[in-house]
């Protein structure tokens, strides 16, 4: 296996110095070029004929007689490096099906350097396993590097291709603007419904004789409780009812039915899309939280801190300091005061209805977890190797570790896992274990009634959670792709229309004069291309829902 390090990445820069002085591009340029286009669609087409004749099997294994190496690339966090490679299940795979496995592991952190000279050298590796390698433009400016799906999946695939019928979302997210396929998807065993959820400090709940807030006033008056009587004890008016992220309004938005899910201010409201920062439901929202803030009940740091200042406040050494946020599950920020926090069911809006942030569908899906480049000498081996990871046993054990290592597989058919080593966490553990979040896999809805989870913590207490805000997901607006030319308008329309919208939104919610300067606003956006921008996303969303 290989480890491609930061001086092997300097050394292929330096060579590739002259082709960067010579004007070659590196993303949309080496697909802007039709001409270039063209030779390597031919070559590609060259290529796809099998090179391993006779010595290939259709079905059953081994895959092959004579053993062929693959050269796959995949992108991990930080510094996890290579450990799950010795994932037993990915080791008795190579063995029995004789498709021996190169692993080129790299950081995250040095992908992007290494990305850009990979495109332009055009030196692919065989296969890319993990949707941190390339996104959707990635793929779509350089079609001519990646092989296109369909007719393999047809052929050699019929795992996967029977989980495509199952779960026709999985062909949806995976086709492209041309009606091809040139990535594969998963879909993650027992992931909730829900994202983000409303946390709140019980203790300081309990201290002050209030119950959870269901509604919006409500809430305020909890906030504000929060805020005046001192709740942690300490003698000090150092509460923070409120604390989340630089976006913090976006998560307060969700009573109003505002739920933005892909971060492109695009939700679904009757069965149509709609861009929320025009939407009366946007302008009653913010007025709330510029009360809010007006009163001290959001924290006056929200658009300035960084990251750093931010868990210093969740993590304050001598007493808690937050009363309200939303996170995925109160252990995972608060440290030693994480014991004082509990999910709550959602807000209930100024209409009655309850709104959830996640995907009704479940927070399962991805897509560009396998691709398949026209360097593969072998896409059909490639093909049969990669079906092997879309059954039930095969993605619990690429997700949380091998069966017998991580997993124990019961008499009555049912899976559990294992107790991490003492000193390491269950969600270190699984990411050494296994390819974790990256890489194809299919829990069908089915199978994952069979995967017992400890409900009290990591994977399991999510689910629990999940129980509180499923019944309340909104529909998003779905994972929608671009066209190489929406793609080319897409950078120039958001630089100024999202850097609009942000200041705007930090400006009101801190200092207020919505009403006053809505329609002004409006204007604004409209003049900076706003028409030409929502047309973009509904025709994505139209060609998304037209896909069967």
């Amino acid at each position: 296996m290989t480890i491609i390090s930061k001086s092997y990445t300097r050394k292929m820069l330096s060579s590739l110095a002259l082709i960067s002085v010579l004007g070659t591009t590196v993303l949309a340029g080496c697909s802007s070029d039709k001409s270039a286009n063209n030779a390597a669609s031919n070559n590609s087409e060259k290529n796809s004929a099998s090179t391993s004749g006779s010595n290939f099997h259709a079905d059953g294994m081994p895959i092959v007689d004579k053993p062929v190496t693959l050269d796959v690339l995949t992108i991990r966090w930080g510094n996890m490096g290579d450990t799950f490679t010795k994932n037993t299940w990915l080791q008795e795979l190579e063995k029995n099906s004789n498709v021996k496995i190169n692993w080129q592991v790299i950081s995250s952190s040095d992908w992007d350097a290494q990305k850009s000279v990979m495109l332009a050298s055009g030196k692919m590796p065989d296969v890319i396993i993990g949707n941190l390698a390339f996104g959707d433009s990635d793929i779509v400016n350089n079609l001519s590097i990646f092989r296109p799906l369909d007719d393999y999946i047809d052929k050699y695939m019929p795992n996967l291709k029977a989980a495509m019928e199952e779960t026709p979302e999985l062909k949806k997210l995976s086709t492209f603007p041309d009606g091809k396929i040139y990535s594969l998807p998963a879909r993650l065993p027992s992931r909730p419904y829900s994202s983000v959820q409303p946390v709140i400090n019980r203790e300081w709940l309990d201290k002050l004789g209030l119950k959870a807030p269901e509604t919006l006033d409500e809430l305020y008056n909890v906030l504000k409780a929060f805020k005046e009587k001192d709740p942690n004890g300490n003698g000090k008016a150092d509460e923070i009812p409120y604390s989340d992220s630089k976006d913090v309004d976006i998560n307060l938005l969700a009573p109003f039915g505002i739920t933005d899910i892909r971060a492109n201010h695009m939700v679904i409201k009757d069965g149509k899309p709609e861009y929320f920062p025009t939407s009366e439901a946007y302008k009653a929202g913010i007025a709330w939280a510029n009360k809010l803030y007006s009163e001290g009940l959001i924290d006056q740091e929200t658009f300035t801190q960084d990251d750093t200042m931010l868990t210093a406040k969740r993590q304050n050494p001598d007493a808690a300091l937050i009363g309200f946020s939303y996170q995925w599950t109160p252990d995972a920020v608060f440290g030693q005061w994480s014991k004082q926090y509990e999910t709550i069911a959602p807000i209930t809006g100024t209409d009655g209805k309850k709104y959830q942030v996640g995907e009704p569908s479940g927070m399962s899906f991805r897509r560009n977890e396998v691709l398949i480049t026209t360097s593969n000498e072998h896409p059909e081996v490639t093909a049969r190797w990669a079906d092997q990871f879309y059954t039930g046993e095969a993605s619990i054990q690429n997700f949380w570790g091998a069966i017998g290592t991580s997993i124990e597989k019961n008499s009555d058919g049912t899976y559990t896992l294992m107790d991490p080593p003492d000193g390491t966490s269950a969600d270190a553990w699984y990411w050494d274990s296994s390819l974790r979040d990256f890489g194809p896999k299919y829990a069908s809805p089915e199978f994952e009634k069979n995967i017992k989870l400890d409900p009290t913590s990591g994977d399991g207490l999510k689910l629990q959670l999940d129980s509180l805000g499923k019944d309340y997901v909104t529909q998003p607006f779905p994972d929608v792709m671009y066209t190489i030319e929406e793609y080319a308008e897409l950078p120039t329309l958001l630089t100024d229309i999202e850097s609009y919208i942000k200041s705007t939104r930090a400006k009101w919610v801190t200092k207020g004069g919505i009403d006053q300067e809505w329609d002004g606003y409006v204007k604004k956006l409209n003049d900076m291309g706003l028409a030409k921008l929502i047309k973009i996303y509904e025709d994505a969303y139209n060609r998304y829902m037209n896909i069967e």
